[in-house]
């Protein structure tokens, strides 16, 4: 019974032996192989740098027509220069509302690129600070700083002093959004009302004018 065993296991061998060196032998450097997935190698869209018949001189990299903008993408007319700076605090407004979703949003994105170094109330304490890794990192609750919406959304796209530039990570929407949450964290740490809290106390005001001054014309007709 071993021996027929055995002999089972030697053919068995004695096959995978002859199967390996066939394989082998039919393998050849000089020709490209089956390819089972050419989707995967091949792409569907234009290469980059590659060459097709359809562009001019066969490059497909050509310089876009001009004033091109790409997919996405917003301008921001404001310079990156000290004059951009103060422009941008002036008259600069963010075209989305202050609402919860905003402030939220504002908030999980600060905690991700901002609160590193200027710490998770704003008051310039991240642990980046803290540890001395940058020195001088302000809290916004400092009186000699004026800290606005648009300044905040200026920096944040193209960086000052030892910040860089956080367009590349972040889009328009969200720059804006964490801009929301700067200025409620100053207004935290100032003991003042958020900008939620804020627009609505505005409204509020706003309404009772409106209702006040419907009052005076009705009693004035009457």
């Amino acid at each position: 019974m071993s021996k027929t065993i055995n002999m089972k296991k030697l053919i068995n061998i004695v096959i995978a032996i002859v199967a390996s060196v066939s394989l082998v032998s039919c393998f050849n450097n000089s020709k490209p192989n089956y390819q089972y997935f050419p989707n995967m190698y091949k792409p569907v869209g234009y290469e980059t740098n590659g060459e097709y018949k359809i562009f001019p001189n066969q490059q497909e990299a050509m310089t876009p027509p001009e004033k091109t903008v790409p997919r996405g993408f917003t301008p921001y007319e404001y310079e990156n220069s000290t004059a951009g700076l103060e422009l941008a605090k002036a008259e600069l407004k963010s075209p989305y509302k202050v609402t919860e979703e905003n402030l939220a949003v504002g908030n999980q994105l600060y905690t991700i690129y901002c609160a590193v170094c200027h710490g998770d109330k704003g008051d310039g304490k991240g642990i980046l600070a803290t540890r001395e890794k940058f020195l001088g990192i302000p809290s916004y609750a400092d009186p000699g700083r004026n800290i606005v919406l648009g300044g905040i959304y200026h920096v944040e796209t193209y960086g000052l002093n030892a910040m860089g530039s956080y367009a590349s990570q972040t889009n328009e929407k969200e720059r804006w959004q964490i801009a929301m949450h700067v200025m409620d964290l100053k207004a935290a740490l100032k003991g003042e009302p958020g900008l939620l809290e804020a627009s609505k106390a505005g409204a509020s005001a706003d309404s009772t004018g409106v209702k006040a001054n419907i009052a005076g014309t009705n009693t004035v007709s009457e």
